[in-house]
C-alpha cells in the first residue's frame, strides 16, 4: 500500500471534525474521497499533511510510519499536496513558480521537468513567462498541480481540483489527472463533483460529518442512484 491510514482523528480547537477514519491507497491507484460540503474532506487532507492543530492516528506512506513528521518532512517523504486555494505566487512567472517546487527525483522514477509538465498542461507551455496573477483560475489550478509535481511526489493529494473550472478546462484537468494515474502516481482526490471523480478513480470512500459511511467501487455508487443520492445529493 502506498498509503494506509488508521483511526485518523482531527480537531480545530474543541471542534472534532474527523472521526476514526481508516482507508488505504495502493501504489498507482487513484481513489476519491467524496462527501457533501462540510463533510470533512479537506480537513482529512490537511490532517494527512500535518496542517491541522491537533490530530491523532497512524499514517503509513509506502510502508513507513510518517505520523509524527512535520509538513516539510512529509513533502520530502513523497507526499504532494494541491490545496483548494491554489496559493500560487502571483508575482512569479509560470517557470519561476515551477522552480519553487523543484525537489530531487525519487530513485527509480523519471523526474518531473517543466517540459514534461508542459506536455501534460499545454496551456502552461504558451505562458511560461507570464506572472501567475495574470492567469485565469483554471490556468492557476493547472500551475498549482504542476508545481506540486515538480516535487516528484509518490502520492498526490488533490483538494477539489474541479471547483470553479470552465467545462473546457475541466476536461483538460481530467485528462491530465488520468495521465498521472497512467504514469503510476498514487492519487487521493477530494471531490464533490461525482462525475469528474468517476472519470479518474475506480474506487471511492464517502464521508459524512467526518465519519466513513461508504467504501467501494464507483460502479456500486453509479448502479445504485438512490444510495448515491442519499450519500451525496445536496
Amino acid at each position: 500500500m502506498m498509503l494506509r491510514v488508521e483511526t485518523l482523528n482531527a480537531w480545530y480547537g474543541a471542534a472534532h471534525i474527523v472521526h476514526d477514519l481508516n482507508f488505504s491507497i495502493a501504489a498507482g491507484e487513484a481513489v476519491a474521497l467524496l462527501g457533501r460540503n462540510g463533510a470533512g474532506k479537506s480537513t482529512t487532507l490537511r490532517a494527512l499533511m500535518g496542517l491541522v492543530p491537533h490530530r491523532t492516528g497512524t499514517i503509513f506512506l509506502d510502508g513507513r510510519d510518517v505520523s509524527k513528521l512535520e509538513t516539510h518532512e512529509l513533502a520530502r517523504a513523497g507526499l504532494g499536496y494541491v490545496p483548494e486555494e491554489r496559493r500560487i505566487f502571483t508575482d512569479l512567472t509560470v517557470m519561476e513558480n515551477l522552480e519553487v517546487g523543484r525537489r530531487p527525483p525519487r530513485p527509480g522514477h523519471a523526474p518531473w521537468t517543466p517540459e514534461r509538465l508542459f506536455a501534460l498542461f499545454p496551456n502552461l507551455a504558451e505562458m511560461r513567462n507570464r506572472p501567475g496573477g495574470r492567469m485565469s483560475g483554471g490556468e492557476q489550478q493547472m500551475l498549482t498541480v504542476a508545481r506540486t509535481l515538480m516535487g516528484n511526489p509518490a502520492l498526490l493529494l488533490l483538494d477539489e481540483p474541479s471547483e470553479g473550472l470552465a467545462p473546457r478546462i475541466l476536461e483538460q484537468m481530467a485528462l491530465a489527472v488520468r495521465a498521472l494515474k497512467a504514469e503510476g502516481l498514487s492519487i487521493l482526490l477530494c471531490e464533490q463533483n461525482f462525475r469528474f471523480a468517476g472519470l479518474i478513480c475506480d474506487r471511492a470512500y464517502v464521508i459524512a460529518r467526518g465519519r466513513l459511511v461508504f467504501e467501494g467501487s464507483f460502479a456500486e455508487l453509479e448502479g445504485d442512484p438512490a444510495r448515491r443520492d442519499a450519500l451525496l445529493a445536496v
